[in-house]
Order: structure tokens, then sequence, then C-alpha cells
């Protein structure tokens, strides 16, 4: 069966051509072939059904006289081993190279007239943005040009990166970007809080190196991080979307940062950097096409939530209820939602059970008095003292029990407050 594709566009560059056999089904390509005329086609249909056959009878041959072959492929086939062995060797098992694209060919790319790639209009060269460079043709002596543009954008003269990363650095820590839309610095996208706070930001970045952790610790340090989250009615009726940053609003954390607080309570986190992602743990609602053989541990080997494996068709139910953005495309901004699933999630997703439990064992053996215990407990959580009340009815409820269960209840019980996932 020949398969025949138009491929004049691509003439003169690489082409990757991958093949797919339907469900259930097998797929072998014997030939591939360029610019052949049906004429041409027939008669090498021809010669290969002839080499078929000739294969065939050749294989029957082979069949016969094998018995009479078996100690020289023996002999074969121990020489076969022992080179194996020799090369294994030699092999690197363990890399620090991370896997990369090879460069491809150059392509001008039509304008798609109103979006539509049926209608094409002019050849349009490649160049940079012309909002931020002049729009001039960009010089590229060989390649697609991917260099030469990652060079453009990383070019300190180019006043857009630098603003839109030290945006992304605010918006992480403040909970909302001096532009508060973090993927549209274009006409679409919200104009800027404090453009002079921007641009200095911004200035600041390039003078120390482009250095992220640089830019953390000035933030960090500012005063407008460290104001409480509880605003003046004054300013709050001046201001009520604090646009003007008056109070610090509180933050919900990530569900990464949640799961690895549960873990660090319950003194379970395994800290080591670095190697192979963890399989994600897969419960029976997780049908569906390329599902994996075998599921992952459910506290996910202990390691941090950056280790464990995401499949897109195969995404955690803790990290999806709060609101882990699915792996389809880029997303600067994540929504950030306060619905009942994430509470019953807490309550009975047999991950924060476990954790709770184990959070209660390691109370016990820390700490032998109630209220030590209690005081430990919230400290842990929360990194601050329980109030007067807390105390009482924290007292009231374990009472002098060191049963396992009942402390259980009560880490669990912390757990499920809103103070635990919420930054103040």
């Amino acid at each position: 069966k020949w398969v025949q594709l138009n491929l004049k566009r691509y003439v003169n560059h690489r082409l990757h051509l991958e093949f797919v056999p339907e469900k259930d089904q097998q797929v072998s390509i014997i030939l591939a072939a360029q610019g052949l005329s049906k004429k041409e086609q027939k008669r090498l249909t021809q010669k290969l059904k002839k080499y078929e056959q000739g294969f065939t009878e050749f294989a029957k041959k082979a069949e016969s006289s094998i018995a009479d072959q078996e100690t020289g492929i023996s002999e074969v086939i121990k020489q076969w081993q022992s080179e194996r062995k020799r090369l294994s060797a030699q092999l690197l098992l363990s890399s620090r190279l991370a896997p990369a694209m090879m460069d491809g060919t150059g392509e001008e790319a039509n304008v798609y007239i109103r979006g539509n790639a049926s209608k094409l209009g002019k050849i349009e060269p490649r160049h940079f943005l012309t909002a931020v460079d002049d729009g001039q043709a960009m010089e590229i002596g060989q390649g697609s040009g991917r260099l030469q543009l990652a060079q453009k954008i990383n070019d300190p003269n180019n006043p857009l990166t630098s603003r839109v990363i030290v945006n992304r650095i605010w918006h992480y820590l403040m909970g909302r970007g001096l532009v508060p839309t973090t993927d549209d610095f274009g006409v679409l996208g919200q104009r800027p809080t404090h453009p002079k706070l921007l641009d200095h930001l911004a200035s600041e970045f390039v003078a120390d190196g482009q250095s992220i952790k640089r830019m953390i610790k000035r933030i960090v340090l500012s005063q407008t991080y460290q104001l409480a989250s509880r605003p003046d009615s004054k300013s709050l009726a001046a201001d009520p979307k604090n646009l003007l940053w008056h109070h610090r609003p509180p933050k919900r954390l990530e569900g990464e940062a949640i799961r690895d607080t549960l873990l660090a309570l319950s003194g379970e986190l395994d800290k080591t950097q670095e190697g192979p992602p963890v399989p994600v743990h897969l419960t029976k609602f997780m049908e569906g096409r390329g599902r994996p053989k075998e599921s992952g541990p459910l506290d996910g080997g202990r390691r941090r939530s950056i280790y464990v494996a995401v499949r897109r068709n195969f995404l955690s139910p803790f990290m999806t209820t709060f609101d882990t953005p699915a792996p389809f495309s880029t997303m600067g901004r994540r929504n950030v939602s306060n619905v009942p699933a994430q509470a019953l999630i807490l309550m009975n997703d047999p991950f924060v059970a476990g954790q709770a439990k184990k959070w209660a064992e390691r109370a016990l053996a820390v700490e032998e008095d109630s209220e030590k215990r209690i005081l430990w407990m919230y400290e842990s959580a929360f990194g601050r003292p329980p109030t007067k009340t807390e105390l009482e009815v924290s007292s009231e409820f374990v009472g002098s029990s060191a049963d396992v269960e009942t402390w259980t209840h009560f880490a669990h019980a912390l757990i499920n407050t809103k103070e635990f996932i919420f930054l103040r």
C-alpha cells in the first residue's frame, strides 16, 4: 500500500515524518521514495513482491539447515554476548546533559489574513517584536534563527524582558502583579498601577546581573511586603481594591506548598535534591488512554512536590483541587479559588489523613505534657502560639489522653483551618 504525501513546501528543508498505526494494528515501513510516478510505483511494487517471495524461500531453506548449524550459531551467540558485555561496561549510565532539539532550517512564513491559514498574505521575514525593536529582519547566517531570537529576548537593552520578570516575581510574592495581567503587557492587558516602581525594579534587576534571588530579597525586605493583612478602614474606603498596596492581602498557598507542608509537619519530608521523578499515584477513578501500568506511592515517595511526575491525562486530584494548572500551556497567573472541594479533600483524602496521623505520633514523641504538645503543634503549623481561647478548647478536646487516635483527630482539625492554607 502506497501512502502519498505532498511535501513541496518542504523541499531542501529538514523534515520529520511519523507513521502511527491504528488502534490494535501494526505498521511497518518498507520503503520511502520521492518523486515516483504511478508507472514507477507499479514497477517497484512488482520488484518488492519478487523480493518478498525470494525472502520467503530463503527463510524456508534456513529453517531446514538450522539444525546442522546449531554449533556454529551457539559460538556466534557467545561471541555476541561477550562483545555486548564489553560494550555495556563502557556505557555512561548517568548524565547531567539536558535534552535538546537539533536546530532546523529557517522558514520565512506568510502572514495569515485575519488568522486564516488558507488565506496567505505576503511573506514576513524573521524579525523581533516591532513594539520593542526596529522591526528589521534579523541577521541569520545559518539555522532557524532561534539563537538570535533568544539573544534579542535576553538583551539588556530590551526593556520588556526585565519588566516582565520583576512583575512576575512581585506577583508570586504579593499575590497580584504591578501589571495585573502577568501574561499580557500588550494593548489588551491592564496598565501598571505603579509604572515608576516597575521601571525601578527592572533597572535594579539588570544592575544586579539579572539575579532572581537578589530581586526576591529586595522585595521581601520592603515595607510593602511586611504590611499587616488587616486593612485600615479609612484606607479601605479610599482604595477598596488595594491598588495602592495599603495592606498585604491574604494569600492562599499553592497545592504544592500545602502538600510539602503536610510532609514537613509529619516529619516525613525527604529534602534530598535532584533525582528521577516519582511516578504519579493513581486512584481507581483515574482511567483513560495511556494509563501507566504501575501507580506511584500515595505519599509521592516523601519527595517534594517538584519531584512528583506530572501526567497531563492523569493529574493529581489533590493538586487540581487547589488550582494547580493543567500542563497544556504556560500560565503566568494561577487561578485562586475557595471552593467546598478544598475542605472536603483536606477532610477525606487518604494522604492527608495519613500525614495527620504521623504528625500526631511525632507530637506524642516530642512532648509528654498535653499543653506543651498543643503549643508545639500550633507553632509547627501556624508559626505562633495558640490564643488563650484556642488553648482552652484544645485542652478540653484532647484532655490528658496520650491516645494516637485522639491526637490524630486534633491534628486533622488543625489542618482543616483556613489559617493552615492561607498566609496573613
